[in-house]
């Protein structure tokens, strides 16, 4: 009789296993973004005196640098060949189950990282690679997380999206929108005819990824660093450009706002490296090109 109740309990576990499985724990939007520095004393100057981020102590091991945007943040790693194009390392999505959705991942054939390890500050993360080679990493925050210190006079206080290189859109969408549940927020390009750009919107939150396509087939490291990038959302461009000034910085070169072609006024400004940091309104002030927006707009923490 013990023998014959041991059984539906293994196929109770099972069940409950594959049920597990079957549903994919939330994505709720950016934790954090990591890149390579070739010159810390120059970046530090310009998150902390132009951007106004309070620095922070790294969380992961090996960078050198951390800078808090209200409960997310951006860290640096010491480049490791200097010659090298690309400065982006990883981008990081908050989960609100890291376990549950590694075991998701592994369901459906997907290729995972190292084990679950821990940050600094209690996180449990783990890692992945998308089907163009990115790291990205899924964060579920530690509980009893102390608030990150908010002192400076930070230009933004939200990372809106993050973007980089990509080649096979019908690959990255098969991982992103198929499998992760990632949707459209909007689409565009340069010009009418060609599509440039591809914002994928987390499913339980407002950030979202942005393919850059047509990429060249050898970019050097200003191309790539226009590319891999990432955004800070500001409620009013006027008043987030007033308080870059008010820190020392002036508009120059590429380094200048202006009206996106998704109808959004952005300002971009890049580290010692080339990559690019990306002032953007949460909202759109005028109608924008190629195509309607999808999703709901970030706001302001």
């Amino acid at each position: 009789m013990k023998r014959l109740g041991y059984w539906p309990l293994l196929v109770l576990a099972g069940s409950a296993l594959a049920c597990a499985a079957d549903q994919r724990p939330k994505i709720l939007g950016i934790d954090h973004v990591v890149f390579y520095t070739t010159s810390a004393e120059a970046n530090q100057h310009l998150y902390s005196g132009i951007l106004g981020l309070a620095a922070g102590t790294p969380l992961e091991d090996g960078a050198v640098q951390h800078f808090v945007v209200g409960t997310q943040w951006v860290a640096y790693r010491p480049a490791g060949d200097p010659q090298t194009n690309n400065r982006l390392d990883h981008v990081a999505l908050t989960t609100d189950d890291v376990g549950a959705l590694r075991r998701y991942l592994e369901a459906r054939g997907v290729k995972v990282g190292d084990p679950i390890s821990v940050l600094k500050d209690g996180s449990r993360r783990f890692n992945v690679s998308d089907p163009e080679g990115h790291k990205i990493e899924f964060v579920e925050r530690a509980k009893s997380q102390t608030p990150p210190a908010m002192n400076g006079d930070p230009v933004s206080r939200r990372i809106i999206h993050a973007g980089f290189t990509v080649r096979d859109r019908a690959a990255e969408d098969r991982f992103y929108r198929d499998i992760l549940g990632f949707h459209l927020y909007w689409y565009g390009g340069m010009q009418p005819e060609r599509t440039d750009w591809v914002a994928m919107q987390t499913p339980e939150g407002t950030d979202w990824l942005e393919y850059m396509l047509n990429v060249p087939a050898q970019p050097d490291l200003r191309i790539t660093g226009v590319l891999n990038h990432f955004s800070l959302g500001v409620r009013e461009m006027k008043q987030a450009q007033a308080k870059l000034e008010s820190h020392g910085w002036t508009p120059h070169g590429n380094e200048h706002a202006q009206m996106g072609r998704d109808g959004k006024w952005q300002l971009n400004v890049f580290d010692p490296d080339l990559t690019r940091i990306e002032l953007m309104e949460f909202k759109p002030a005028q109608k924008p090109c190629c195509s309607e927006f999808q999703g709901q707009h970030p706001q302001e923490p």
